[in-house]
């Protein structure tokens, strides 16, 4: 039962934000104008990075006694998630608000990677646990 509770919520941090990044994001800025679509995604991002954190918090317990490399990768995530979160968003948005485009550009992409290594990881978890 431990271990089916441990894939189901690993899978869904995966499918959350594989959803977020490459769904809704796309989605908003394909049905709004940018100046629409760029301060909705600045206030469902806080969102976004608490159901990250708060999915990898519960696999990493649920992983703990079953698989420790599955439970320090998303200790991992979690970890980066806050970061990302409290660090890296803060500083995207002072970017935007001073219209520093290479600034932005930049911390964007380390944004994006970030997310990625998250998607990987999660995917690389969820692979450990169901064999």
């Amino acid at each position: 039962m431990l271990s089916q509770a441990a894939i189901l919520v690993t899978a869904l941090l995966f499918g959350g934000m594989v959803l977020y990044s490459f769904g809704f994001a796309s989605f908003l800025f394909s049905a709004l104008p940018a100046d629409a679509a760029g301060p909705l995604l600045r206030r469902a991002f806080p969102h976004f990075y608490l159901f990250v954190i708060a999915c990898a918090l519960s696999g990493t317990a649920l992983t703990a006694t079953l698989d420790m490399p599955s439970a320090l990768i998303l200790g991992l995530i979690a970890l980066t998630a806050l970061l990302a979160r409290q660090v890296l968003m803060p500083a995207i948005n002072g970017a935007t608000d001073m219209g520093n485009r290479t600034r932005f550009k930049v911390l964007h992409t380390g944004s994006v990677l970030v997310t990625l290594a998250h998607i990987v990881g999660s995917s690389a978890a969820i692979l450990r646990l169901s064999t």
